[in-house]
């Protein structure tokens, strides 16, 4: 999975697989979501249009990226995600 943000047009994008040769229309859920699917039913990819606050919480100015499985957390601060880029920080790794 990727998640790309281009903040010239504050459009996300998650990326679930890579479309390689497989034929993906995209549907229109609302006027600020995009889904890439195949006629088989699999999710390609989402689009988020005005991006930066569909992404953004108010009790929290980051993005967080939990694996259920390990219990490993990793977050980028989304505060200033339209001006500049961001590194994600990895609450486990020891720095």
């Amino acid at each position: 999975m990727k998640i790309t943000y281009d903040p010239r047009y504050n459009i996300a994008y998650i990326q679930l697989r890579e479309k390689n040769h497989a034929k993906v229309d995209s549907i229109k859920v609302s006027e600020e979501l995009i889904i890439d699917i195949s006629a088989d039913g699999t999710v390609y990819g989402i689009e988020l249009l005005n991006a930066n606050q569909q992404l953004q919480n108010k009790q929290s100015p980051h993005l967080l990226f939990i694996n259920e499985a390990t219990g490993e957390e990793n977050q980028m601060n989304l505060h200033n995600m339209a001006s500049e880029p961001q590194e994600v920080y990895n609450k486990n790794s020891k720095k």
